[in-house]
């Protein structure tokens, strides 16, 4: 299935990260990275005929690449909370007082090893209150959710939608959760029907659900970019490089300019559903019926491993990459939080050193700070063939490759982040 250019108006929550972030907390958010390519995508192509962008930060207080300036502009950005349902009514309403055909939640909270409470607030009570507010709000064409594709039970398989969720982070867990109550109030909105309408109508809340793996790209700051930190430190000290676990893990990723282009396929083929559409040809396969809605993976066909990150820093850094033997992989599984520790002290004075000798900016989102919860033995493995059966999407960035990984680089030196 295609779909003709549209002309739509659009709200997209979350662009932008705190510029004033700690270290420890740093890497530039995920969903509001997502959320800025997703914004440049539709201001490039001319997808959309107004469009609003809501974050609790200003594009000013971002570190938002030169590219973004038109796309993330003052005229279109509102700076809210679109947690509190007090102020959602009037966010989700065009100039005209119609409410938005599209809306994107790029939003929550994606920082690593944070309270439950913190997850609860920031991500899941942001889901709910919107999807609650667009229902109540008589609906839009399409409502698309940004999740991850954590939320499964890691496997040596690639993971499909319909297959079991266990979510092995916080992060994820909370956003299972938010994909579950959204998918009860659709079904108690819409009696169970799926569909903004054919021809543009609307009703309920037309759910879409994106699972996306490691999202990479330009300007990137976590995953492939603290690999890249830890690089160009172990480039400077003159030390291999080793890897934890094992060359077989499974580390499926995907270029941020693809999700950003999924993210409109979704919307355009969610919109385009009839509302007597049955549910269950799209459903997440979930034992519970309430979570029956439309759900896709987000990942290349490179079923990238560690073994393929290694040869990737390997070419580009010239530094010896290695594998951890059995000994060490089961003491650390045993006392990963020390070896954690050890990596975080060996690398970041170091790192802290390169950054003020090289003039580079004070608050780059780039670090090597390691996080214990990512760092565990578990396999992050997608299967993302049904969304380009069902809505004939295409990937550009097949899989991740050194003009990549180069390219990111590069995108770090016109920043002056990269030291």
């Amino acid at each position: 299935m295609t779909f003709a250019r549209m002309r739509e108006s659009m709200i997209l929550i979350h662009v932008g990260r705190k510029l004033n972030e700690q270290p420890r907390e740093q890497g530039a958010r995920e969903q509001g990275y997502i959320g800025r390519f997703l914004a440049l995508y539709i201001h490039q192509n001319q997808l959309a005929s107004s469009v609003r962008l809501v974050d609790k930060q200003l594009p000013e207080l971002a570190m938002l690449a030169p590219e973004f300036a038109s796309a993330c502009s003052k005229d279109k950005f509102v700076q809210a909370d679109a947690s509190r349902p007090d102020i959602l009514a009037k966010l989700l309403k065009t100039p005209a007082g119609k409410i938005y055909d599209y809306i994107f939640n790029c939003g929550g909270e994606t920082r690593y090893s944070q309270d439950d409470a913190v997850y609860r607030n920031r991500s899941y009570m942001l889901s709910l209150s919107l999807g609650q507010a667009v229902a109540d709000a008589g609906g839009c064409k399409a409502f698309v959710e940004v999740s991850t594709g954590f939320v499964y039970a890691p496997d040596k398989a690639p993971r499909r939608e319909h297959d079991r969720c266990k979510p092995w982070l916080k992060l994820a867990k909370w956003k299972l959760e938010a994909e579950e109550a959204l998918g009860k109030l659709q079904l108690q909105k819409q009696g169970g029907a799926v569909g903004g309408g054919a021809g543009g109508g609307r009703g309920g809340l037309p759910l879409v659900v994106m699972r996306t793996a490691h999202v990479y790209g330009p300007y990137t700051g976590r995953w492939l970019g603290t690999a890249l930190a830890l690089a160009r430190v172990y480039q400077q000290l003159g030390k291999d490089m080793k890897f934890l676990w094992g060359r077989e893990l499974k580390t499926s990723c995907v270029h941020v300019e693809d999700v950003a282009r999924a993210l409109w396929t979704a919307a355009t083929w969610r919109a385009s559903l009839p509302a007597s559409t049955s549910v269950s040809p799209f459903s997440a396969g979930a034992n519970d019926a309430a979570t029956a809605f439309p759900v896709f993976n987000v990942v290349d066909h490179g079923a990238t491993t560690q073994a393929a990150l290694a040869g990737l820093v390997n070419e580009v850094f010239a530094i010896p990459t290695t594998f951890t033997n059995a000994f060490i992989n089961t003491f650390a599984r045993m006392n990963l939080e020390h070896v954690v520790d050890d990596v975080n002290d060996e690398t970041l004075d170091p790192w802290s050193e390169m950054l003020r000798k090289s003039d580079c900016v004070e608050n780059t989102p780039l670090t090597p700070f390691m996080e214990k919860e990512l760092l565990q033995d578990k396999d992050v493995n997608l299967d993302g063939t049904r969304f380009e059966r069902v809505a004939g999407f295409k990937y550009k960035h097949e899989r991740i490759t050194k003009a990549e990984v180069q390219d990111v680089i590069e995108s770090y030196k016109r920043m002056n982040w990269w030291p």
